[in-house]
């Protein structure tokens, strides 16, 4: 009895504690259930975290300000100042207009505007009509989107973005690209006939429109409809399917195309650069035979005065020159800025094709009270042994070496180096009464008086010259080869040249000059250039630097000031002033000593 009834008391207990763990997990069980209802009915709005803002009724007190006033503390990072103020005030004005509505539209609720980072005002903000602002109503997504990945990059886009010129011309070329690169692949597929026949037809007039126009302004009228059509028919071409290795070959095809012709232009456009440079400008051709035929027609004007061009106590220029325009130029700058122009004598050395043309021009010319010859260095009959074949100027040579030994060639420094021609070593024959003259080249102004120059003392000296420093001796060993020059010594130029020459004749330079010409006559290039740096080696007396500024037919980065106070100025380089190439800013210098009154110039149209 005991035993049993012992043994039924112990089972109880066990039944109530498994009854207890039942009833647990049949509650988690339901609670597993209940949360996932209740989010998707919103009930945990209720509850939030600090990193998310609940929706929340506004209070009919001042609990939506102090919301307001929450919130913006929040955002506060991110507002200017004036901005973060004008929302607050705005905030609370409408609290204020909410409380005094009826309960019932309170009831209803306001949501709370989304965060967003206040622009600043920048161009791309503003637009302008009838020259004032406005501030634009739709801003583009993309530049906001712009605006919060890149920061302060998109507002220096459009502070600094440039007009595109020409934009529907490049438009046309960039869809003729993509249409040509589909059309092979299109028209292998026989169901897409119609399609391939369409951009065919766009590709053809898309060419035409393109072999007419260079601008936006050639185009014609209906080209807007036509750049539709092609944009339509390309989205088509698009929308095939296509093995895109074909149009990928296509394309590389097109683009290597492309390169070539990019090349080939860049080819003919030197080789036309060169022409232009090297041809006379049809004004100026005009003006030599228009002066020609008027010398036959009129001798009234035909007078010398012998006595003046041989007298050695005067002050004598000599210019060599085939360009009328240009040895004019010379003259007049020296006259105009001269203290005495009694006393000063011009020599132009030109060729037989120019000689009448110039005989005629300064005959009719004057030039306060200088005188000016004009002889023909062709001319055997006059000059005898001192003449040439033809007229040779001042040769230049372009020189090109890098900055420093570690530039790459891109950033080369280019001097042009000018000297002496076969011409000038015929200066001590033709004028055998003379014992000093002024050289200058035909591509330079004068700005102040030259006199000075005949006082100059140059100590045993032949010429007196600029020296270029930047450019040394042994820095033209590709042009000269290996010769006994001092290596760091400086190069010379012509341009403005003082040549003593009775000095000249005792050393005999011009007999040294054509003896060394002989004897380079293998070198093509840097003949004349070496045979003129040997001949005159240790006999060039340095100028000073202020008596000429050079550099104005090929540099674009010379200082205005230095170019006002020089006392000469040389275009030396391949922009001449009286070129279309010529560096428009360096023009107004030359052009202010053109007669712009002159009759055959303006018939010439050399004023332009």
């Amino acid at each position: 009895m005991k035993g049993g009834s012992g043994g039924g008391g112990g089972v109880a207990p066990a039944k109530r504690r498994w009854r207890g763990l039942a009833i647990a997990v049949l509650f988690l069980v339901v609670l597993s259930m209940l949360v996932p209802l209740g989010f998707l009915l919103g009930l945990h709005s209720g509850f939030h975290s600090a990193g998310h803002i609940p929706l929340q009724r506004p209070s009919p007190s001042g609990d939506r300000s102090s919301h307001i006033d929450n919130l913006v503390r929040k955002l506060g990072p991110t507002l200017p100042k004036d901005v973060l103020k004008g929302f607050v005030n705005e905030a609370k004005n409408e609290t204020s207009s909410i409380n005094a509505t009826p309960r019932t539209e309170q009831k209803k609720g306001i949501p709370i505007p989304p965060q967003v980072v206040m622009q600043p005002f920048t161009s791309k903000n503003i637009s302008r009509i009838n020259g004032k602002a406005k501030m634009k109503s739709d801003v583009d997504e993309s530049e906001g989107f712009c605006d919060l990945k890149y920061g302060s990059y998109c507002i220096w886009r459009e502070e600094n973005r440039e007009e595109m010129q020409d934009s529907m011309v490049k438009k046309l070329k960039d869809q003729l690209f993509v249409a040509r690169a589909y059309f092979p692949s299109i028209a292998k597929i026989p169901a897409q006939s119609k399609l391939s026949g369409e951009l065919k037809q766009n590709i053809q007039e898309v060419e035409h429109v393109l072999s007419e126009s260079t601008t936006d302004a050639d185009l014609p009228p209906e080209i807007q409809k036509k750049s539709r059509r092609m944009e339509a028919v390309i989205a088509r071409a698009k929308s095939v399917s296509l093995d895109c290795n074909n149009v990928d070959k296509k394309l590389r095809q097109i683009f290597d195309l492309t390169e070539d012709e990019a090349n080939f232009h860049m080819k003919q456009s030197a080789f036309l650069y060169q022409l232009a440079v090297q041809t006379m400008p049809k004004s100026l051709h005009c003006l030599s035979m228009r002066l020609t035929v008027e010398y036959f027609r009129d001798h009234l004007f035909d007078k010398e005065l012998s006595e003046k061009y041989s007298d050695p106590t005067l002050q004598h220029y000599v210019i060599f020159s085939n360009n009328v325009i240009a040895s004019s130029v010379v003259i007049n700058s020296t006259v105009v800025h001269a203290r005495d122009t009694v006393n000063q004598v011009f020599h132009v050395l030109t060729d037989w094709q120019n000689y009448y043309a110039m005989k005629h021009w300064f005959l009719r010319n004057t030039f306060r009270d200088a005188v000016v010859q004009v002889l023909n260095i062709e001319d055997s009959d006059s000059y005898g042994k001192a003449t040439l074949s033809h007229l040779t100027l001042p040769v230049e040579f372009r020189v090109s070496f890098p900055s420093n030994d570690s530039a790459p060639a891109i950033h080369n420094r280019t001097q042009y180096v000018s000297i002496f021609s076969h011409s000038h070593y015929l200066l001590p024959e033709i004028f055998k009464n003379l014992e000093k003259v002024v050289v200058l080249d035909d591509d330079v102004v004068v700005q102040q008086d030259l006199s000075a120059l005949w006082s100059l003392n140059m100590g045993g000296k032949v010429t007196g010259a600029i020296e270029i420093c930047s450019v040394k001796m042994d820095q033209l060993q590709s042009y000269l080869g290996e010769h006994s020059f001092q290596k760091h010594s400086c190069s010379w130029m012509s341009g403005l040249n003082v040549i003593d020459l009775a000095r000249w004749r005792d050393l005999d330079i011009s007999e040294t000059y054509w003896k060394l010409v002989k004897e380079q006559v293998s070198m093509k290039e840097g003949s004349a250039l070496l045979a003129t740096l040997l001949s005159f080696q240790d006999q060039i007396y340095a100028l000073d630097r202020v008596w000429v500024l050079s550099g104005l037919g090929h540099d674009y980065g010379l200082d205005i000031e230095g170019i006002k106070k020089a006392a000469v100025l040389h275009y030396n380089g391949n922009m001449k002033p009286w070129l279309d190439l010529g560096i428009p800013k360096y023009k107004e210098y030359w052009k202010k000593f053109l007669n712009h009154e002159d009759q055959y110039l303006s018939e010439c149209n050399v004023n332009r």
